[in-house]
């Protein structure tokens, strides 16, 4: 697989230490994938982090939403995906942080798009999400 910018999405104030926890994971050697991680590293003012985050998610295939148990307060990670939407950029979500089926997940990320934190589905996703949207091609 080619190596397909992924932006990752998470709730910075829960799930900072998940989000680099999965993109170390996913640089290792034994993982079936490579990802090059656009999410902003930073906390910005609203303004610029709007404009920043737009901008990455143009630039990118695809996004990994990391869900975790404290979606309900994570108006970002809303953000993002509504921003992904219009950019016609595919993403799924992985449960992090001892989330599971029954977890809260944000609006717009649909249940049957969100997976278990196991890398050969991740890989599978990948794929998936790189014949849609804007991946497609004519």
């Amino acid at each position: 697989m080619s190596d397909p910018r992924a932006f990752v999405s998470f709730d910075f104030d829960n799930n900072e230490s998940h989000k680099m926890l999965f993109i170390g994971q996913a640089k290792n050697l034994r993982t079936p994938f490579s990802i090059q991680d656009w999410s902003s590293k930073n906390s910005l003012p609203q303004n610029q982090w709007e404009k920043l985050i737009q901008q990455k998610i143009n630039q990118c295939n695809l996004m990994i939403v990391l869900v975790g148990r404290s979606m309900r307060t994570a108006r970002g990670v809303e953000k993002e995906i509504m921003m992904a939407s219009n950019a016609n950029l595919p993403f799924f979500g992985v449960y992090v942080d001892g989330a599971d089926a029954l977890s809260d997940l944000p609006i717009g990320l649909n249940r049957n798009r969100t997976i278990l934190w196991k890398w050969d589905n991740i890989a599978s996703a990948i794929q998936q999400m790189m014949k849609e949207g804007k991946n497609l091609r004519s």
